[in-house]
């Protein structure tokens, strides 16, 4: 026989609307997940603490998840392009169920901080590569279809989350620790889905890993939020902060030469000669700086300014809730048509800085139809700009980088989360302790009666607890320390507004990521039509005139 051909190339996936809705299904069940998981310790936050004595480190609960999943962020988006995305994500919900687990089990709070953190490894790869996978399979055009259900989701677990996060916690029965215990379910029906719905290509790559790169930026990320952290308890001038701070810069000096040498490295420094992903990616830092901080501290300040349950104080996150199913329903709608999305990300960062200034005037009297109202403003500002900043970055880069642009464009959203958790709980913290302290000081018997030892084992129920006048002065330290660090948020967001303005509107793909590389194909008729191949007898050489038919060996399809 003669020598057989090299195997043909793998068919390329279709991408029917059964299939990418199958797709989108098994996405929305991990972005659940991680989602409920946010927003059930929210409420939780202030007996979890208290509990387990950990008041004064209070930060360290949102900034441990945010610091792990940015780290990894990166890492999942670049290892997606070269290897593919689903078993990345099915990895990812693994680790996120796995650290559920551990932090239902915790025995303090340092334990409790150290699996919030490999949870944050899992919602990395969770965020990521659910954006990641959506761009691969729908066009940008009609990417804005996908986001009314994303909103509707995330509005889901906004409304679901605080009241099952409340119920949990004021359970005798049950407790805070089911917080975490709902996960473990929930991550293994996430897993299941995944398995069976996610059918996406495989990849090979014989490219070295950029590691230099994985770890210069590591380094970087880690030092810059422990000196931001630190900075508020130890003094921005200790020689702790400026150590890091040295840490900091070395290694992003470090950083930029590896990324200049790798073959792949883990963020191209192209992307930053690109002028809507640097405005996009700018924006959605400092509008994460000032969401994250607004939303992470506020259920607990309702909660002991003014008196409500965990369960009472997740209910004032419906006019959130419902301001982000709004805008982001009504804005798809008019982008899936048009194909302009800049208008509504101007529009979203107004509102948001509207939102931000009306809420310095919090205090331990303020209605809560108004701190309703102030929610609502917030969630329309949200739904009208965090999905069309990841659209834009998306959208401005070849389709081979989707991945990784998308990485990177969370990545330093994250970064300002991260440094807005980290500045605003430490001035909050600071602030509360010493507020805290003259509190308890000035009214020692009563705090003693009321079972209030320290601070740091402030629960809820020991406020309500207390008599007048240690009450009232314990609500007037929550609202003196919380109310006015938003003032620190407003001249950030007013930054945010001007890179809106900013931003260079690029028309809209209309192909899939997946179809822009070859991998998949819209339609069945758009497969490529691969020739039949024959193999054949080796024969002698022809002679004069016809060969003999029943000589020869009829020809074999492969």
């Amino acid at each position: 026989m003669s020598s057989a051909p090299s195997a043909p190339a793998a068919t390329p996936i279709v991408l029917t609307r059964r299939r990418v809705n199958v797709i989108f299904s098994a996405l929305l069940a991990g972005m659940l997940m991680a989602a409920l998981d946010q927003t059930i310790v929210s409420t939780a936050m202030p007996t979890i603490v208290g509990d387990l004595g950990g008041v004064s480190h209070m930060a360290w609960m949102t900034t441990a998840y945010l610091l792990a999943t940015t780290l990894v962020m990166p890492v999942y988006g670049k290892f997606g392009d070269l290897y593919g995305r689903r078993t990345l994500f099915l990895v990812a919900i693994g680790l996120f169920t796995a650290a559920s687990l551990g932090a239902a089990l915790a025995p303090d709070f340092g334990w409790l901080v150290v699996w919030r953190g490999v949870q944050g490894l899992g919602g990395g790869g969770l965020m990521i590569l659910s954006q990641a996978i959506i761009a691969d399979i729908v066009p940008a055009r009609e990417r804005a279809r996908y986001m009314g259900p994303i909103g509707a989701l995330f509005g889901l677990s906004a409304v679901a989350g605080p009241l099952v996060g409340g119920f949990l916690t004021d359970s005798a029965a049950l407790g805070w620790r089911w917080c975490f215990w709902v996960n473990v379910p929930i991550g293994l029906a996430a897993f299941a889905v995944g398995w069976a719905a996610l059918t996406l290509p495989r990849k090979r790559s014989t490219t070295p890993l950029d590691l230099a790169g994985i770890l210069t930026l590591s380094v970087a990320t880690s030092s810059l939020v422990l000196a931001t952290d630190l900075g508020g308890s130890e003094g921005w001038g200790s020689w702790q902060v400026l150590a890091l701070l040295a840490v900091l810069a070395g290694s992003i000096a470090a950083f930029v030469l590896v990324e200049r040498r790798a073959v792949e490295p883990i963020v191209p420094l192209s992307l930053f000669g690109n002028p809507t992903f640097v405005v996009a990616t700018a924006l959605g830092m400092a509008v994460g700086l000032g969401m994250f901080a607004a939303v992470a501290f506020t259920p607990t300040y309702l909660q002991m300014s003014s008196g409500l349950s965990a369960a009472n104080s997740g209910l004032l996150m419906l006019p959130m809730t419902a301001g982000i199913i709004v805008t982001i329903q009504s804005s798809a709608a008019v982008i899936m048509r048009t194909g302009r999305y800049k208008r509504f990300t101007v529009a979203g960062v107004a509102l948001i800085l509207a939102a931000m200034v009306w809420m310095t005037t919090l205090a331990g009297d303020t209605a809560l139809w108004t701190v309703g109202a102030m929610f609502f403003l917030l969630g329309a500002g949200l739904g009208l700009i965090m999905q069309n900043v990841v659209l834009a970055a998306q959208n401005a880069v070849p389709a081979d980088q989707i991945g990784t642009a998308t990485s990177t464009n969370n990545y330093f959203r994250e970064v300002g989360a991260v440094l807005g958790v980290a500045v605003f709980g430490t001035l909050f913290t600071t602030r509360l302790a010493d507020r805290l302290g003259e509190a308890l000081t000035g009214n020692p018997e009563q705090a003693v009666a009321a079972g209030i030892t320290s601070p740091d084992t402030l629960v809820p129920t020991a406020v309500q607890a207390a008599g007048e006048p240690l009450r009232t002065a314990i609500v007037e330290a929550y609202a003196d320390a919380l109310a006015p660090v938003f003032w620190y948020l407003v001249p950030i967001l007013a930054l945010a507004l001007l890179l809106a303005l900013a931003l260079r509107e690029v028309p809209l793909s209309e192909v899939a990521g997946m179809v822009a590389r070859g991998e998949a194909v819209a339609r069945e008729e758009d497969l490529p039509v691969v020739p039949p191949v024959t193999l054949v007898a080796d024969q002698p050489a022809a002679t004069t005139g016809a060969p003999d038919r029943d000589d020869a060996r009829a020809p074999v399809q492969r």
